[in-house]
């Protein structure tokens, strides 16, 4: 019998856990810093933003605060989640689930940013989800 070269394996859950752990936890700070920058950008009436769009529910006003506050839960998700217990994974995915459906509510005033948004934070609910938990059985 032959054995699998140790470079040709797949990686096991040790090697990737890590590392969508860290994706998610840096992805959610910036995607956070994100939405605070444009929260107060749209609340202070920029003129980056078209003021007399369609919005869902309210206004630019109003998508801005929403904006500003879901930026900050996810930066305190963020921080909670490098502490490294279930308390910080769990407000990353809430808050982060928050933000995908601000997101999608948000098309008609910025299509292209809410989409780019809307998949970086599927990526981080896929990484805590998937490898958020510590695993204590063996194969």
């Amino acid at each position: 019998m032959s054995s699998l070269d140790p470079s040709m394996r797949p990686p096991t859950y040790e090697e990737s856990g890590p590392g969508w752990l860290l994706f998610a936890g840096i992805m959610i700070v910036i995607v956070g810093v994100l939405n605070v920058i444009y929260g107060i950008a749209a609340v202070g009436n920029s003129a980056f933003f078209v003021n007399d769009q369609k919005y869902i529910l309210s206004n630019l006003n109003t998508w801005g605060w929403v904006t500003l506050i879901i930026g900050v839960l996810q930066l305190l998700a963020g921080f909670s989640l490098w502490s490294g217990n279930l308390y910080g994974r769990v407000m990353a995915i809430f808050f982060t689930s928050l933000s995908a459906l601000a997101a999608l509510l948000s098309i008609p005033a910025y299509p292209f940013w809410s989409l780019a948004i809307f998949a970086i934070d599927i990526l981080i609910i896929y990484g805590l989800a998937a490898y958020g938990g510590q695993r204590t059985t063996t194969a």
